[in-house]
């Protein structure tokens, strides 16, 4: 039974083991759970936030597409995906995937997959705020995030 994808774009964290339970609790046909959590990460030591806006509607729509191909592909059994939205420090969490399914391999591949066409095809953006009290740039995408959706082409 695959009651369809999870998709959720909110300005409050998650519950990792909350979102975990609401996806595999009870049922005893799945045999993986695969979780990925992006976190807010400071390289320089200089950022005090990472500012995440997304297209409202549109995102949501674009992350339920890319979790039905990859429900579709993978064979998943359940899929969730939740991305927050607003001022992210250092730490904290961004973005959730969790993907369900019969076998490992499955499992990884469409949280890989989701993730990749997450940061490519879903439309956030993330502004940096300084320590200085100065608003950085618009980050820009990255051209190996690019390169990791391509593999999934062939």
């Amino acid at each position: 039974m695959n009651p369809g994808p999870t998709i959720r774009v909110q300005a409050q964290d998650f519950d990792l083991q909350a979102e975990i339970d609401a996806l595999a609790k009870g049922r005893r046909d799945i045999g993986a759970v695969v979780t990925f959590t992006g976190l807010c990460r400071d390289e320089q030591g200089s950022l005090t936030a990472l500012e995440l806006e997304h297209y409202p509607g549109m995102a949501e729509a674009e992350m339920r597409r890319i979790a039905d191909l990859a429900i579709e592909r993978f064979s998943l059994m359940g899929l969730a995906a939740i991305h927050r939205f607003g001022k992210i420090r250092p730490g904290e969490n961004i973005v959730l995937v969790i993907a369900a399914a019969p076998h490992r391999q499955a499992a990884f591949d469409g949280a890989s997959f989701m993730m990749d066409y997450l940061k490519t095809s879903a439309p956030f953006w993330k502004k940096e705020h300084l320590a200085d009290g100065s608003s950085g740039d618009w980050v820009a995408a990255k051209d190996a995030d690019d390169r990791a959706r391509e593999k999934w082409r062939t």
